[in-house]
């Protein structure tokens, strides 16, 4: 009986071990969130360029992607020439600029242009912890009524754009057409 004892370490170990192994194959950008599906969250943050509140009511209208971002973010600097891109095509981009210093993140914007239709200045992260978020980039795409339908974790680059998520926005505005 009390051998069996013994090999309750070696068991526990084993257990720890393959779940540790299976971590090592879980895709990042497909980080569950318990936001999919749910209303935007209600807000009331002031505008990176002014001190104009924006609220929930300002996203509502469009499908559009929603991308925290911040200065800090190394990331995100590769990630926001893409998102020059997009905007240009006429994809409609909001910003949340996750705790960060508002003079960085204008002193960013006018260095690297600005994609944002509106850019919401969140400097105590609340309204990333209200989303869930583990850190930037991350983007959360709405739909019209400001659902939000899905999420992508990490650089949005021309081939992620093209193979996973140009289609599910798409989806979004051909959904939104009367």
């Amino acid at each position: 009986m009390r051998r069996w004892l013994m090999l309750v370490p070696l068991a526990i170990f084993l257990l720890v071990a393959v779940f540790l192994y299976r971590g090592l194959y879980l895709d990042p950008a497909e980080l569950p969130s318990a936001m999919i599906n749910k209303p935007f969250p209600e807000f009331s943050l002031p505008n990176v360029q002014g001190d104009k509140a924006l609220t929930k009511a300002d996203i509502l209208g469009k499908p559009a992607l929603v991308n925290v971002w911040g200065t800090w973010c190394i990331s995100c600097r590769v990630e926001h020439p893409v998102l020059n891109k997009l905007a240009e095509r006429g994809v409609v981009i909001y910003g949340i600029n996750y705790k960060d210093t508002n003079a960085d993140a204008l002193k960013w914007l006018a260095e690297f242009h600005n994609p944002y239709a509106l850019d919401i200045r969140d400097e105590e992260g609340s309204l990333g912890l209200n989303l869930g978020v583990y850190g930037a980039p991350e983007t959360f795409f709405i739909d019209a009524k400001g659902i939000i339908r899905d999420k992508y974790v990490g650089v949005i680059d021309e081939q992620v754009w093209r193979e996973k998520l140009a289609a599910k926005y798409q989806a979004l505005v051909d959904e939104a057409k009367p």
